[in-house]
């Protein structure tokens, strides 16, 4: 008697490795920086020693983006509503800022990596100022990497601010009401000439997009990852990576057959 060959069941796309030479890169990634504080208090420090290891690990992000290819990088460091946060804290946040480009320009320069800021810059020290007018002219010339840093950034204001430049266009006689779009709006936002992200990571556990970005993701893959951003490392970005790659982005229109 013949018995039919059992077939091994299909392993499930949500858990089929990927081979490193397979992956998708996403052309832009955009990375929450959060759990500095709660990864001090976990260790009995100060919260601005958690900041401190979050600016660290920046540093480490842009090897890993640029070890992937990853062409931008756009990272959430300051938002309008930080501004609530004990005056203290916010003081160490510019402090460190500052310190941080300071420490890590001629890094940055190696590894050729472009400095951009997208924000508000009203209402921010002079020193971040200066640092920012510095780090952006420094790098223009920069090809391999853009990091973007939000700075004094929210989504909400973004889109207002858009809004605001288009209506006094309007009002100036250089464009039409029936002309605003989203390819105008689009191109009124902070920085119209970076793509859209691909691929957004939130460590820290926190399942929510917190004003970051609110335009542009539109279409972007979400990410979230139990582990605070100080920790966050090689493994969570590979594992992000892959599920990336397993995910079948769509834009509305039908899956693939």
């Amino acid at each position: 008697m013949l018995f039919p060959v059992r077939r091994q069941p299909k392993q499930p796309d949500s858990e089929r490795q990927i081979a490193p030479e397979d992956l998708k890169i996403p052309v832009h990634l955009a990375v929450f920086m959060d759990g500095n504080g709660r990864w001090a208090t976990q260790r009995g420090l100060p919260r601005t020693a958690g900041h401190r290891a979050g600016a660290e690990n920046l540093q480490n992000l842009c090897r890993m983006c640029g070890r992937y290819g990853i062409r931008y990088v756009t990272v959430y460091a300051f938002s309008t509503e930080n501004w609530s946060r004990p005056a203290a804290e916010v003081e160490a946040l510019m402090e460190l800022f500052v310190e941080f480009f300071h420490r890590y320009d001629r890094e940055l320069e190696k590894e050729g990596i472009r400095v951009r800021f997208s924000g508000e810059r009203a209402g921010l020290p002079e020193p971040v100022l200066a640092v920012m007018a510095q780090a952006e002219q420094g790098s223009l010339h920069r090809k391999k990497l853009q990091l973007i840093i939000a700075l004094n950034y929210g989504g909400r204001r973004e889109i207002v601010h858009a809004c605001r430049q288009l209506a006094g266009q309007v009002r100036d006689g250089t464009m039409q009401v029936d002309d605003i779009d989203e390819q105008a709006l689009s191109g009124a936002l902070y920085l119209p000439d970076v793509p859209d992200p691909d691929l957004m990571i939130r460590p820290s556990g926190e399942l929510r997009l917190s004003n970051f970005l609110l335009w542009q993701s539109a279409y972007a893959e979400l990410w979230f990852a139990h582990v605070l951003w100080p920790d966050f490392s090689d493994e969570h970005l590979a594992a992000a990576l892959a599920d990336y790659t397993r995910r079948d982005r769509r834009y509305g229109g039908l899956g693939k057959t």
